[in-house]
């Protein structure tokens, strides 16, 4: 059975690229098939991981308007993971989509036709709330919300749970809210762990552990073009990917 997860969070700059790399990379490390998938025109994820946005004829654009199919896109990285990647005319397809038919459901019908070759799909969602993010909601089977440990990071929470309402509401009743993934963790302060403990209780959510600490690594793997599994296989970051990634595995 395939499990579609999401990262999603308005706010820009929380590691979710990052995240959906290393938790990407530490399923198949434990031997999942796995597609990663880059819904941010920016393309960050696809440039993270080693291949050039703009040399790219088909991206998930072509395959959100119907102009390609999901297989004719996919491409696999030089770390052995299977990326629907993105460059910016997702920008243009996303103000497309707007007047289309069936645009909340577009990426959950692409997905469809591949998932039979998955274990897992992850879903990087851009950093807003519009059309590409409620159609990455409108797929997925679960959402991680990928938060920074600092006060003003979970301000947007409670939008964010909104639309996750709406979403249940009326296009997918049976989206899972994982919970909050803690970025960017310093430990060591009193202040970051008041924000989770914030956070646990302001919108009673699940912080799953452990939280991601925050290390210049993550910074140094993107350049390589690898996920820091890749790139410091043994250092407390990577291992803290391994251990969420065995949380999500183990709640399926």
């Amino acid at each position: 059975m395939t499990t579609t997860l999401a990262l999603a969070n308005q706010k820009g700059g929380v590691a979710k690229t990052t995240s959906v790399a290393s938790i990407g990379a530490a399923l198949a490390e434990a031997g999942q098939r796995v597609l990663l998938v880059d819904l941010d025109p920016q393309g960050s994820l696809t440039f993270s991981l080693g291949i050039d946005p703009e040399e790219l004829d088909v991206t998930v654009a072509e395959v959100l308007l119907g102009k390609a199919a999901a297989q004719d896109a996919i491409v696999t990285t030089d770390e052995g993971l299977d990326l629907l990647p993105a460059n910016v005319a997702l920008a243009e397809a996303e103000e497309n989509l707007v007047s289309r038919t069936g645009r909340e459901q577009r990426l959950r019908v692409a997905l469809a036709k591949v998932a039979d070759d998955y274990d897992w799909i992850v879903l990087d969602c851009p950093p807003a709330l519009g059309v590409l993010t409620i159609g990455a909601l409108s797929a997925a089977d679960e959402v991680l919300i990928p938060l920074q440990a600092e006060t003003l990071s979970h301000r947007g929470v409670g939008q964010l749970l909104d639309t996750i309402h709406d979403v249940r509401q009326f296009i997918n009743p049976d989206l899972v809210i994982r919970g909050v993934l803690a970025t960017m963790y310093d430990g060591r302060t009193a202040h970051a762990r008041n924000v989770l403990a914030a956070i646990s209780e302001t919108y009673d959510l699940q912080v799953v552990d452990p939280p991601i600490p925050k290390t210049i690594r993550f910074a140094e793997a993107p350049a390589i073009g690898r996920s820091i599994l890749s790139t410091a296989g043994s250092h407390k970051g990577a291992e803290a990917y391994r251990a969420v990634a065995r949380v999500l595995a183990e709640g399926r």
